[in-house]
Formats: C-alpha cells, structure tokens, sequence
C-alpha cells in the first residue's frame, strides 16, 4: 500500500531571498479517500531509513483502521535538496507535500519571527499521547503556542566507549562522571596509544550545546538576540578546547562523528570516545559492524554541580502543511506514527532511536529484548543508561529560537574550524561569531 521514490538528481539553485509565509495554495487536488477508501498522503524525507519507518507505520495504521487506510507515497531527497525544495515550494506556494519531516536546526526557516507559518497546528491530534511524550522535544516544534512538528526520538546524549581499547590503555570508562574525568580519561589514554580519545566536531553543533546547557548557557537572549560569547558559552567552548590541548578530544574526518567519512576510523579504533546523541546506536550498528560487542553505553559527562546531566541533540521534527486538502486525515495519521506506543516501540526496534513515548522506557520485554539487534550489539543497555538520568534530561532553549540556524551556519562555517583546526582562542573566536552575527541580523 506504500510506495517509495528515490530522487537522485540535485536541485540547482539556491533559496528564494526571503520565506514567504502567508497562506500557501494547495495542489488542485480536491483530497477525501479514492475509490477504495484510501487517501492518498505526499510524503517527503532526507533519511532512507525515515522513508521505511514510515512505510511500517502506514502498514500497522491500515491494519488497524481498514474503513481508512492510507495510501503513503514517500519521496526520499537529499537532506539539503529537501529543505531548499521544500523553502521554493512554500515560497511559490505550489508543489507542496502534504507531510513534511524538517531537520531541527532548518525547522525556524518555516517559522517567521510573527508566528506565520506554512506548518499546521498539531496540538489537538497530540492530545491522546500528550501524558506520554517528553514535552521538552515537544517544545523543540512548538512556536506561540502552536504545535507545529511531532518529534523522532529524544535524542538524550550519552557517551560511548570502546571497552577493549580502553582497558588495554588502563582505562576504565565507570569511572568517569565529569568533563573533568573525561579530560584526565583522555589525556591518559592518548598517552599510552598516541591516538584519539574522544572527539572534537567542527561541522556539527550537536555535543557543545551539551556543555553549554550544563553550565545554563544560552546562545540567545531574551529578546531573540545572540549572546555566542556570553560567559558560559565562552567557558564551554574554552573547556573543550582545554580538552583538545590535553589530549581528550581530536578533530575527525568530515567533521563529525555522523559523517560517512568518519565511520570508518572509528570502526578501526581511532577514536575511543564518542559523546552524542543515543540515536548514534544506529549508526553503530549499520556502519561500524567491527565494533559489535566492544562498545559500552554510559551517561554522558556532566559539569559538577550542572543545570542539567544531558539535554536532547539533532532531531527530526514531522509536519504537515496547513493547505494539504487532507490535513485533518494526515495530522491524524501523523500522531499515530510519530506519538503512539506502537511507534515508539518501532522506533527503537527499527530505527535504535530513544523514543519520546516513555511509556516504552519502562517495557523491559520491549528495552531489554535479547534478540533485538541493538542489545545485541552493545555490551550495556541504553535503557539502563537512559532511566538513570531520566529525571534530568534538560531542554536547550536556544534550539528553538528562529535565528538558530543562522549560529549553527557561523559555527559549522569558520568558528568551530578557528577553535578546533586552527587553535584560534575560544574567546577570540567567539567574539568574532558574536559580530557576525550581528552584522547579519541587523
């Protein structure tokens, strides 16, 4: 009943100059269900593996609802081909999907600083899971008060270690709890090998925001203004810098641990560390096969005396759009797929992401299974990990400030390449970062 088209080719040519916002017109097409009484849903998606998630749950939601089967046709785009196609599309007002998944750091490119948006509120079809759900990714998605995009996974930030290499280094990875205990862990290990610890990412914002939340940072005020080299973001970035100087931390090819380009050295052992998000499981288990059975799940380090012990990172946020001729039937179907224990149990089984239906956290015949493929792969279970720290997974507001992606361009762009590739001082750099910025906002 689903169909899923890959498109290879590239979209040429850039972004419109500005994100038109008002009321986009539909595609001429008058929606309600076919002949058969299925409606047809227009899907887009940067992630293959997000195309077969949703193909599952428009399989499970037919078997469950026969009188109104869905008919999904998922597209699978490049991730920028995707979020420029989908930015011309809201622009023209024409061309666009009905259900859209957004990359959370592009999500405020469809969201005016007013509250206008081409997204539809989602709260009411949210109602039924609500109790169930980590309202701080929900927040992740919500713009004056309207829900505007269903979460993926909580993506709380938990460290990996690769046992083996580190107990030959006499290393043991229990003990470290703090930044501080990360920093002498690494230093000690890149001793005795010569080699990297843990990493420093110059193309990713995903782990400095992790420091920056324990200290109670911000990389916005109040008034939506950034604040890149306020004190706290200053001392976390100047902290990891300490720990690339010590040893503990390394740049890695492509820049991040998530790059094709880096998935390899850490399946030959380049790297012993890895601090990310827990949907990196997957990653794991689909690209670094070597590893299975060497790599320990742990809480990530936190900053003694910190706001929080770990904050969600990435994040895939799933809209529909407020013109689709059936946005009430897929806004339905949406919540299901996304918000539902049925899916969040898929989530972890298919896709090994933390699901943000916590109900499914306190299913040992689900989280501890020992066939699944996950648990089979890692010598700790990430549900243990994740309980221990449930209680303190924080929210990192300026992930859903309108401007973010505009930071995460500096940052990804030079600042992080200065700091970690350069040895530009954090400060210097940050000041730099601050009046860009600025210049840009103006």
């Amino acid at each position: 009943m689903t169909t899923t088209r890959r498109i290879i080719s590239l979209l040429a040519a850039g972004l419109a100059a500005t994100l038109a916002l008002s009321a986009c017109g539909g595609s001429g097409d008058e929606g309600g269900p076919d002949a058969e009484g299925r409606t047809s849903i227009d899907m887009w998606v940067f992630a293959e593996l997000h195309g077969t998630y949703y193909e599952a749950m428009a399989k499970q939601w037919n078997e469950k609802n026969p009188d109104k089967e869905i008919k999904l046709d998922v597209t699978v785009f490049p991730y920028d081909e995707m979020h420029n196609k989908l930015q011309l599309a809201v622009n023209a007002g024409k061309g666009l999907p009905d259900v859209v998944d957004i990359e959370v750091n592009k999500f405020s490119n469809f969201v005016a600083a007013d509250g206008r948006t081409p997204l539809a509120d989602l709260s009411e079809a949210a109602e039924p899971y609500q109790d169930d759900i980590v309202q701080a990714r929900m927040d992740l998605y919500t713009r004056e008060g309207k829900l505007l995009g269903y979460p993926t996974h909580v993506g709380a930030q938990v460290a990996f270690y690769n046992v083996p290499l580190l107990e030959k280094a006499g290393v043991d990875y229990k003990t470290i709890k703090t930044w501080d205990d990360f920093k002498a862990a690494g230093a000690k290990y890149n001793k005795a090998t010569g080699k990297a610890f843990g990493v420093a990412s110059t193309d990713t914002n995903i782990t400095q925001p992790l420091i920056m939340a324990q200290l109670g940072g911000n990389l916005f005020d109040e008034d939506g203004n950034p604040t890149v080299n306020s004190p706290e973001i200053v001392e976390a970035t100047e902290l990891q810098q300490e720990m690339q100087k010590a040893g503990a931390i390394s740049t890695i090819p492509g820049g991040s641990p998530d790059i094709e380009e880096a998935y390899g050295p850490i399946n030959d052992g380049e790297y012993a560390a890895i601090v990310y998000p827990a949907w990196y499981t997957s990653r794991f288990v689909d690209y670094m096969p070597d590893l299975a059975g060497d790599i320990a799940i742990a809480p990530a380090p936190v900053i003694e005396g910190g706001e929080v012990a770990t904050i969600g990172g990435g994040g895939t946020g799933t809209s529909v759009i407020e013109s689709s001729p059936d946005k009430d039937f897929a806004m339905e179907w949406l919540a299901f797929a996304k918000l539902s224990p049925e899916a969040n149990v898929a989530v972890w089984e298919e896709l090994g992401f933390d699901p943000v239906n916590m109900s499914v956290w306190e299913d040992e015949e689900v989280t501890h299974n020992p066939e699944n493929k996950y648990n089979k792969y890692f010598q700790t279970n990430l549900f243990d990990v994740l309980n221990e720290v449930k209680g303190d997974i924080g929210h990192f507001e300026s992930f859903a400030d309108p401007n973010l992606p505009k930071v995460d361009e500096v940052f990804t762009g030079s600042t992080y390449n200065q700091i970690f590739g350069d040895g530009v001082p954090a400060k210097k750099a940050l000041d730099q970062a601050q009046a860009d910025l600025e210049n840009q906002l103006k």
